[in-house]
């Protein structure tokens, strides 16, 4: 059996990384995979930190055992109830009679729902800023509704200063051997796939976000212990503020999402003419996407970086094209705001992508348009080339330098 992974004196990784799974939530695909965390902390009463997937079980199992040697597991502490951290607390109570699991009041409520009376008279709930002494440690419970689910807390241990933090400041990606953020290219390869983690998983609720962040701004904090991704011990500073540019929807780039949705060409080569067209501007930071072929996760998360988005779409059974409603709808209940955005529509005999995007987005707050719209019948004509150049300049003005 393979020993957890000593990251303090008495704190362990009990972790393990699935490189197979190709749809995380059966939603969002997985280039790298993900990482299942969770911790073991190794005081005169021992304290795990939530649970793993299933499909990670017989590692998990293999390396709590080998780690606590023996020793009883008093507590089991599920700060979050999504199976994927979950799934496999059942059978951790079935081989571990003494152990106490600890939840806030709505935890209690769903593990009930997922698993029944597998938990009768074994959980104990507790309540902001209730405390927890199991020797050495003392930890503080900090609750952090809808980071993403109701039920959800967070946990301080004050004698070495870990935030252990469920599904805030996790990310898409399976660990190579590295637990810790610092052994990555955690501000070029990673940032991608941090910013697609949030902004899918937590960008809806950006208050909430923010009311968990003010709380940690009061903490002193030395590791940061995530349930997805690598550890942090370095650079907190700099995570800390993109998670705070995300929840207040402020863009982190001065920067041009274009994403088209094309049936025969016409609207994507109007796209690439105002994507030219921006570059001659001087616009330097474009990002363009065909909406048919690219994943709706990846476009919500570069709309979360970009100031300027620019949405062209042909009209289709007297709509949206259907993978452009999907992206404008994926905005919309992500709660996207503080953006500029502009749009073009294509429509041979009743164009009206245009006016249901404007409708459907004009409900989110701080949605600053930018003119002209413009409204293709079958292809682009010479005559709206000029159109075109003249909505790059509109876009190129607008934009801080």
């Amino acid at each position: 059996m393979n020993s957890g992974r000593q990251i303090t004196s008495d704190l362990y990784y009990l972790g393990a990384s699935d490189r197979r799974l190709a749809l995380f939530e059966n939603v969002y695909p997985l280039t790298s995979g993900v990482a299942y965390n969770t911790y073991l902390v190794k005081d005169e009463q021992t304290i795990l930190f939530d649970c793993v997937d299933k499909a990670v079980a017989d590692q998990f199992f293999s390396s709590l055992e080998a780690t606590l040697a023996g020793q009883p597991l008093a507590y089991v502490v599920i700060q979050h109830v999504e199976p994927d951290h979950s799934a496999t607390v059942a059978e951790l109570l079935r081989r571990h009679p003494e152990t106490k699991v600890i939840a806030s009041l709505q935890g209690a409520r769903f593990l009930t729902q997922f698993f029944g009376s597998a938990f009768a008279g074994r959980i104990q709930t507790v309540a902001e800023k209730a405390t927890l002494t199991t020797g050495r440690h003392t930890f503080t419970f900090y609750m952090a509704p809808m980071v993403h689910w109701p039920e959800v807390m967070v946990t301080y241990d004050a004698a070495d200063k870990v935030l252990f933090s469920a599904d805030a400041f996790g990310t898409f990606g399976a660990l190579s051997g590295n637990l810790f953020a610092d052994a990555y290219d955690y501000k070029g390869a990673w940032l991608p796939e941090y910013r697609r983690y949030y902004a899918n998983i937590v960008g809806k609720y950006g208050p909430q976000v923010l009311a968990l962040l003010k709380k940690a701004a009061g903490l002193d904090i030395k590791l940061l212990c995530p349930l997805h991704g690598p550890i942090w011990r370095q650079d907190l500073g700099w995570l800390l503020e993109k998670y705070q540019r995300w929840a207040g929807y402020m863009p982190e780039d001065q920067a041009v999402l274009i994403a088209y949705g094309s049936i025969y060409g016409h609207t994507e080569q109007a796209a690439e003419l105002l994507a030219a067209k921006l570059a001659s501007a001087g616009v330097k930071d474009i990002a363009a996407y065909d909406v048919s072929t690219t994943h709706p996760s990846y476009l919500v998360a570069e709309a979360f970086r970009c100031s300027h988005i620019v949405l062209a779409s042909a009209t289709y059974n007297n709509g949206i094209f259907d993978t452009m409603q999907t992206l404008v709808h994926d905005l919309s209940t992500h709660n996207l705001q503080n953006r500029k955005v502009a749009v073009l529509e294509n429509g041979s005999w009743a164009p009206v992508a245009g006016k249901l995007i404007r409708a459907q987005l004009g409900a989110l707050k701080n949605i600053i348009w930018i003119e002209p719209q413009i409204t293709i019948k079958s292809a682009l004509t010479p005559e709206q080339e000029a159109q075109v150049g003249q909505l790059a300049h509109n876009i190129a003005v607008t934009m801080e330098k």
